[in-house]
């Protein structure tokens, strides 16, 4: 047992607080608080979550973290690259799911367009109709004054309307043989790794939703390519943080324990370039393609 950790037990004990006591307090696991106290670091799911939990303790026994670190910084890991928030600040730390409303892409312009080559077709048919109608009239008041009836000519007058409706009819049919184009299907693919840092290419998509849920305990923080920050901070078991990021060039996602960490674009769960196993602290930036 380390100096600091016999010094949390004995704030712990005279405030007659037992381990589940100060993990219904800081939501820490039981195992991660034994291991403070032992000085078992090793266990912990990353290295920025040494100071965290430590942190969280020290307040929940009465105890001044910042004090603490100071006079025991021999003790604690140095994690300043990893180092993130100690406790999710907000609503969106007591809210299971945060959604953001936006507008989703109205295709009513579209639909029109779908349309417009059956409008056009049917007005053809009506105006060839029409034609026929005023036609048939004017070849049988031809025929009424008193000449010789073998002049009078029949052939033109049946033939000219089966010449106006053969091709308009041969047109509608053909038309509503046409299948409409179907939607572009949506991919979701890595393109490139460094490090811990994955790069993700989203094609096929009009919108750009990103939600991730958590399956355990897990710290996350989601910005935009701009650095606008969407959410910071720890998602217990069954939260999820659900953002529509349409518009932006990218979204970036940094991932505190990968194994319980489950990111999903329009639905699709992405998967793990790098297993999450093996690589519990991931960067993960989804840019959509240019349609």
């Amino acid at each position: 047992m380390t100096e600091l950790g016999r010094k949390l037990k004995e704030a712990r004990e005279s405030k007659g607080m037992s381990l589940s006591d100060v993990q219904e307090s800081t939501k820490i696991q039981k195992r991660y608080l034994e291991g403070i106290e032992e000085g078992s670091y090793d266990i912990m799911p990353g290295k920025f979550y040494v100071r965290a939990f430590i942190k969280q303790y020290a307040e929940a026994v009465g105890l001044n973290a910042e004090e603490l670190f100071e006079e025991f910084k021999s003790e604690v890991p140095s994690s300043k690259e990893d180092e993130v928030p100690l406790r999710p600040t907000g609503s969106a730390a007591t809210s299971q799911t945060t959604r953001v409303d936006a507008s989703k892409p109205v295709r009513e312009s579209s639909k029109l367009l779908d349309y417009l080559p059956r409008i056009l077709v049917t007005a053809f048919i009506i105006g060839a109709l029409i034609l026929v109608y005023v036609l048939i009239p004017k070849s049988g008041s031809e025929s009424d004054p008193a000449v010789d009836e073998e002049v009078q000519v029949e052939e033109p007058t049946t033939e000219a309307p089966a010449e106006e409706e053969t091709p308009a009819v041969e047109e509608e049919a053909v038309v509503e043989e046409e299948p409409e184009p179907a939607a572009p299907a949506q991919t979701l693919s890595a393109v490139s790794t460094s490090g811990r840092q994955t790069v993700y290419e989203l094609s096929g998509a009009e919108t750009f939703e990103v939600a991730v849920a958590s399956k355990g305990e897990t710290w996350i923080e989601i910005t935009d390519g701009s650095g606008k920050s969407y959410f910071s901070g720890m998602l217990a078991n069954g939260q999820t943080q659900t953002h529509n990021m349409t518009g932006q060039k990218e979204a970036k996602i940094k991932v505190g324990f990968a194994p319980d960490t489950v990111i999903t674009v329009n639905g699709e769960t992405l998967a793990y370039k790098l297993p999450a196993e093996g690589q519990v602290l991931q960067d993960i930036i989804i840019r959509p393609k240019a349609q």
